[in-house]
Parts: structure tokens; C-alpha cells; sequence
């Protein structure tokens, strides 16, 4: 059986969904290579967001042919000259024109793969053809000076509607029965992963040809969150410290994961004013311990902790909640992981600044408010501050904002 991932891979740009400004300038970036100032574009975002599925869409269109090749294949500077470097070099034969796929480049790592990144800008300088660069995150500093040959283009999660209006479309295609309330759950908890939730509807509707609720529960959360639900019902949904002691005895989360899920779901759980605060208790009283074991690496403490946060948070109610709840995850982590990543578009931006201007990286994010004020205000002068400093688009952009 082909995978729907597969069989639905988008023929044309236009099939390429929630994604047309990255399109608009992926497509600039093929069709007027010759006139770019940067040789190379790097494509970024969370993954089943279109990336690759963009580059051989577009190529696809205007008759070019694709050489791919997966960072993860090659180790060290030889291969990669081997493997881009030789693609560089020769001719298409059967199209137009061609261009470089280097997928998943945020997998060569800063140590075994030392010499990786310098090779792949060096034959990036020395390409004829269009060399593009997929990756998830490319913001750490060993992807500094990738960033500043490349231009930047993210991908954005795909939003709930978009990926539900897919599923539809497959379904319809491959005549599966649907709940629509259960396309719009598995749009949502694909957190704006579309591939995730194409193999979701393949999986659910492989052996009943529908997709109903009865099916979407048996599949319950990804493998990583059901252990943790799981977890969760045993402390939430019993006042036996007995059972909730060993919630978390299989659970792959680590106890800082553990506990934001509690505190996330506790109040929709503990509805009474007195049981949440005795929950909430036992919870701040394991936090003090575990930041004692951060602090000072008295691993001792782990055994309270457990206890405070399983069989603490069960016995804090008078008697267990009959009502159904659905447990969610906590969105804290994934707003830690934005305020990194714009952490980390500001040191990229500071970094060129204090190249320019012979001053520290430190010295450089100190004043970027100048530039900010500068960047709003004053197009013209601008303009020329992008250029000296070599800005893509997306730097200008944050600096705009």
C-alpha cells in the first residue's frame, strides 16, 4: 500500500498549502538565481510543514530536476564534497536546469561533523545551480555563518483549518467515512503537522475504511503523550495514594515535563476550591525540592517529589471527579521554545552588527534598540544599514517589528 504521505504529495505550488509567502520567495529564489546577491536559500520550521514538498513542487513546474541529498548521509568534509560538490558540478541531463536539495542540514552536528557546514558554503559560493537547505531549527550559533550566506525563508505551522480541509480531500479521494468533528481533533493535535496527521487518518481508517470517534479513541494521544495520560488518570482519577505512587513508573517524560502537565491540567481536573489548594500545595512543595536538586544535587529529594506530585496531588480531593476531562499539554514549553528562537534571531542580528561597527556581540544587542527605532522609522537609511550588513529579509523583518 503507498503511503497517503506520499500519494498525496502536492504536483504544484498551488497544492502547497498555508504557505505562500515562503512560496512566493522560494520561487523568486529558483526562477532569478543568477541575479541573487546570496547563492543559496535555507528553508526552516517545524517539520510537516512543506518544505521539501515546496522545492519539488516548484521544480516540478518549471521543468527542473531535483538532486537530494540528505545531511544525515554524509559525516564529514570529503562526503559532503563528494555528494554537493559533484551534483554542483555536473549538467542536468534530462531537464532545463536543476536544483541542490540539502534536506535536514540541522543534523549535522557541531562536533563529529566538524568541517561539514564550512564545505557546504564554500561549494555554495562556487555553485552555478540553486543550492537549498531545509532544517527545523537554524538558530543555533553553529549555523551563524550559513545564516549569512543564505536567505531565510520559514515555513510556519500549518493552522487547524488548512490541515482539516487536507483531510477532507483525502477522505473524499479514498471514499473513508468521516466524523468531521473527528478530522478537526486530529488537525488539532497534529500541532501544525500535516504529515503527522495524514498517517493519522491512514493508520485510523486502514481496517474500517471510516473515521469515527470510537476510532480516534482507540488511538488515544502520540505513543510519548499517552503515557503520560495515562499517568494522569491515575493520580487525578483516584484517591488511593497506593495507585498514584506508581503513575510515572513507565512515563518517558522527565519530572519537569511531569509537572507541567499536572499544573496544566489540575484546575480543569480539581474543580473544588479546597482540593486545589491542597493540590496545589503538595505541587510548590515539590518544586522547592527539585530546585534543591538542581542547585545543590541532592538527589535524595527525587523520592518526595514523586511522592508530593502522584500520591500528594491524588489524596488533596475528598473524593474523586466523575466527570470526563480531556487532558491537554502544556503550552509553556512551546512558548520557552519561541522566546528562544527570537532570543536567537536578535544574537544573529547583533552578531553582524558588531562585526560592523568592532564591537562585542554584548555590546551590539545592548544598543539594537537604535536599529529597531531606526529600521521603523527611516526607510531610506535603512536600506543602506541592511546592505552593509548583509540583512535577508527575515532579519529586517524582526527588526521592523
Amino acid at each position: 500500500m503507498i503511503p497517503y504521505t506520499k500519494k498525496y504529495l502536492p504536483k504544484s505550488s498551488k497544492e502547497v498549502i498555508g504557505q505562500e509567502e515562503a512560496l512566493s520567495s522560494l520561487k523568486d529564489f529558483i526562477l532569478n538565481y543568477k541575479s541573487q546577491k546570496k547563492r543559496a536559500t535555507l528553508l526552516y520550521g517545524p517539520t510537516g510543514t512543506g518544505k521539501t514538498s515546496a522545492v519539488y513542487a516548484i521544480a516540478k513546474e518549471e521543468g527542473l530536476e531535483v538532486v537530494e541529498v540528505n545531511a544525515s548521509d554524509f559525516r564529514n568534509k570529503d562526503q559532503i564534497n563528494q555528494k554537493v560538490g559533484g551534483a554542483v558540478k555536473q549538467m542536468s541531463l534530462f531537464s532545463k536546469g536543476k536544483v541542490i536539495l540539502v534536506d535536514e542540514v540541522d543534523g549535522l552536528s557541531g562536533t563529529k561533523d566538524r568541517g561539514a557546514i564550512p564545505e557546504i558554503i564554500k561549494i555554495i559560493k562556487d555553485s552555478t545551480f540553486p543550492i537549498i537547505l531545509t532544517a527545523t531549527n537554524v538558530w543555533d550559533n553553529k549555523f551563524s555563518k550559513l545564516r549569512k550566506t543564505s536567505i531565510m525563508i520559514e515555513f510556519s505551522p500549518l493552522n487547524t483549518k488548512n490541515i482539516t480541509k487536507q483531510l477532507e480531500k483525502i477522505c473524499k479521494s479514498e471514499n473513508i467515512k468521516y466524523n468531521e468533528d473527528v478530522l478537526k481533533r486530529l488537525a488539532r493535535r497534529s500541532a501544525g503537522d500535516l504529515r503527522a496527521a495524514i498517517n493519522d487518518i491512514q493508520t485510523l481508517s486502514m481496517t474500517t475504511g471510516s473515521l469515527e470517534k470510537e476510532a480516534l479513541e482507540s488511538l488515544g494521544e502520540r505513543e510519548r503523550r499517552d503515557t503520560i495520560i495515562n499517568g494522569l488518570l491515575k493520580i487525578f482519577k483516584t484517591t488511593d495514594p497506593k495507585i498514584a505512587i506508581k503513575a510515572f513508573e513507565y512515563c518517558n517524560e522527565d519530572l519537569n515535563e511531569q509537572m507541567l502537565w499536572i499544573d496544566k491540567n489540575l484546575p480543569l481536573e480539581y474543580t473544588k476550591p479546597a482540593d486545589l489548594a491542597r493540590a496545589y500545595d503538595k505541587l510548590s512543595k515539590a518544586d522547592v525540592f527539585n530546585r534543591r536538586i538542581r542547585r545543590w544535587q541532592h538527589w535524595r529529594f527525587l523520592i518526595y517529589i514523586n511522592a508530593l506530585v502522584t500520591a500528594g496531588i491524588a489524596v488533596s480531593k475528598d473524593k474523586k471527579y466523575d466527570k470526563y476531562v480531556q487532558y491537554k499539554p502544556t503550552g509553556r514549553i512551546l512558548k520557552l521554545w519561541w522566546a528562544k528562537q527570537k532570543s536567537m534571531k536578535k544574537k544573529a542580528v547583533a552578531e553582524k552588527i558588531a562585526e560592523h561597527t568592532h564591537c562585542s556581540i554584548k555590546e551590539a544587542i545592548k544598543n539594537i534598540d537604535y536599529f529597531q527605532a531606526i529600521f521603523k522609522n527611516n526607510k531610506e537609511m535603512s536600506e543602506g544599514i541592511a546592505n552593509q550588513l548583509g540583512l535577508d529579509k527575515e532579519q529586517v523583518a524582526w527588526l521592523k517589528k
